[in-house]
């Protein structure tokens, strides 16, 4: 079998399979996409393959449960995260029974690798008034805490993944009554969420004093750096725990040790379910497939 069998059909998994028919949205072609670049790392680093030599007949199952210890082992990856790179090699194997039948056999033993389970800890999310303290901490006197503040009250409010409030626009907000936000999640699917009262001042401040409400900012980021590029997952988190540890000096009891962007959108579901919310609306609030 040609080397080539093996690049082509990593192309055409990538840039063909995946975005038009599974429909899979870029953040998770992305994840898939770093799956392969680790693979072909360890196959060049650990296994004396360069990768414009790499075959599918290289590929079997030792290799893959070879590189799943390694992510374990030496990269220090969580189980969490092993489960994710084998769910990715998963569905190329799966691409690839139909792509080259004659592969099918070593296919089949490559899917028969299971997932690890792992032990879920419970994640931390904070009460009203942690939530209220946490709203305190940002420095309104500067155009950083000015955008925080609008940020994380906006991942407060509606329940968004980190990814999607990165990728909001001006375009996203209806700023005239009723208040909403139009929030793309998972598999590109989109859902109108109401806005607080008290959330459209925080960015209507913000957008105001960052040109944001101009027509011709509508497709910038909602939420940029210095350079006005979009804010990365990595610098969402960095915002996040730098207000979570200034809120938990002022008080340690209502600010979890571990915190991460995630036990908000956990914080506001646990809000709603509290206050006596359906959970069928909660679901449709958070973009859930089911409740």
């Amino acid at each position: 079998m040609k080397t080539v069998d093996f690049s082509k059909s990593l192309a055409d998994f990538l840039t063909k399979y995946l975005p038009a028919e599974r429909g899979m949205s870029y953040n998770t072609i992305t994840s898939y996409r770093a799956t392969f670049i680790l693979l072909i790392s360890f196959m060049e680093n650990e296994k004396k393959i360069r990768p414009e030599k790499l075959m599918f007949s290289d590929l079997t199952k030792k290799c893959v449960d070879d590189f799943l210890n390694y992510l374990e082992t030496v990269r220090k990856c969580s189980i969490s995260t092993r489960n994710v790179r084998l769910a990715a090699l998963h569905s190329f194997f799966k691409f690839v029974q139909y792509e080259w039948p004659e592969q099918i056999d070593e296919c089949r033993r490559i899917l028969s690798i299971k997932v690890k389970k792992t032990n879920k800890g419970s994640i931390n999310y904070l009460t009203i008034d942690g939530i209220k303290l946490l709203l305190l901490q940002p420095d309104l006197s500067t155009s950083k805490g000015i955008r925080d503040l609008a940020m994380i009250a906006l991942m407060y409010d509606t329940g968004a993944r980190v990814q999607e409030i990165i990728d909001l626009t001006p375009f996203s907000l209806r700023l005239n009554k009723p208040y909403t936000i139009k929030i793309v999640g998972k598999g590109n699917k989109a859902r109108i969420v109401p806005l607080m009262n008290e959330e459209v001042i925080h960015l209507k401040n913000y957008m105001s004093k960052n040109s944001l409400l101009e027509d011709y900012a509508n497709m910038y980021p909602l939420f940029s750096n210095t350079r006005k590029e979009k804010l990365t997952r990595a610098g969402v988190t960095h915002i996040l725990h730098k207000y979570a540890s200034m809120a938990r000096k002022e008080n340690p009891v209502l600010i979890p040790t571990k915190i991460s962007c995630h036990s908000l959108r956990h914080s506001k579901a646990m809000h709603l379910l509290q206050a006596g919310v359906n959970l069928i609306y909660i679901r449709d609030i958070l973009g859930h497939e089911s409740v």
